[in-house]
């Protein structure tokens, strides 16, 4: 991998499309990261409209490209604030929100951040290293208990018992799990070797929702979207895994995190948005084979509608 690639964005112009760009609009993304996606909708939005990149990481806002443009703003925070930096920057609606939920190439290839178990390092894994727990923290100090919960909840192991009691017999002993060669010592006797890069990889994003609290920014941006879009905006969602496409696909279908639907008296659907793919995007052959790291990205488009009349 170039070091020099922070990150390439995945379904780039399937993206654009989807969100059906008008010159002029004001649109929103809020995953800006090596800024991919957010070049390419500025190509698209003539000289009044205007985009607001989000992003918590202090590299991607230094490093922001756009950051010259008059019709850019960058906003330096986790996109759950979004409505909160829409009402500060006086904007009364927005004509599409797009978020890209993956990870960027740099937290993955920067061993610094102990995103990734290819290299030894820290154990940090926070997107925004300003504040809160990192994984280091969290490994010494969560119970068996609530440790058997995260690795079996977002990282799907079946050995997550096993797993959380040999972090807390290695802590118990003196040694306190705090990088990526601890994590791997303490934890590849109990995967499976014929899996075990699937299995790490499971491990390790299972630490890293957990220590961004990943599930909860989304729910927060996906009620928050709802409310700045304009009837009519566009919200483009991209996940990689299942934990993440479910709740995307649910809100998109019902309005509801749990996909339960809303009647009025008559039973006719309450949904505030009309879901327009009936099955994900997913990258072509092409694709993955120029960016492997592409291949479980799934986009879902959703349109809001109007208001129902009373």
């Amino acid at each position: 991998m170039n070091q020099d690639v922070y990150h390439i964005p995945a379904l780039l112009p399937q993206t654009i499309a989807a969100l059906d760009i008008r010159p002029g609009g004001v649109y929103v993304d809020a995953t800006y990261g090596g800024g991919g996606h957010s070049a390419a909708i500025l190509e698209s939005l003539g000289n009044d409209g205007h985009l607001y990149g989000f992003d918590q990481d202090e590299d991607a806002v230094r490093r922001a490209p756009a950051a010259g443009d008059p019709r850019f703003t960058m906003v330096y925070s986790n996109f759950r604030f979004l409505h909160n930096f829409m009402d500060y920057y006086g904007v009364d609606g927005v004509d599409g929100v797009l978020a890209d939920l993956g990870v960027s190439f740099h937290h993955f290839d920067d061993p610094e951040r102990g995103f990734s178990f290819r290299w030894d390092g820290a154990l940090d894994m926070r997107m925004n290293r300003r504040g809160g727990r990192s994984a280091a923290d969290l490994l010494a100090t969560a119970s068996a208990e609530e440790l058997t919960r995260m690795l079996r909840l977002y990282g799907e192991l079946r050995q997550a018992p096993r797993l959380a009691a040999a972090i807390v017999r290695s802590r118990e002993a003196g040694n306190p799990v705090t990088t990526v060669e601890g994590l791997r010592g303490v934890a590849e006797p109990l995967l499976n070797p014929r899996q075990l890069k699937k299995e790490m990889a499971q491990l390790f994003q299972a630490l890293r929702i957990e220590v961004n609290d990943e599930l909860g920014a989304l729910r927060a941006l996906l009620g928050q979207a709802l409310k700045v879009l304009r009837p009519g905006g566009r919200l483009a969602i991209i996940t990689y895994h299942s934990l993440e496409d479910r709740l995307v696909k649910n809100f998109m279908r019902t309005g509801s995190i749990d996909g339960e639907e809303k009647k009025d008296f008559f039973g006719r659907s309450l949904a505030p948005m009309r879901l327009l793919t009936s099955k994900p995007i997913v990258p072509d052959a092409a694709e993955t084979e120029a960016n492997p790291r592409s291949r479980s990205a799934k986009l879902r488009v959703a349109e809001k509608l109007p208001s129902p009349e009373l």
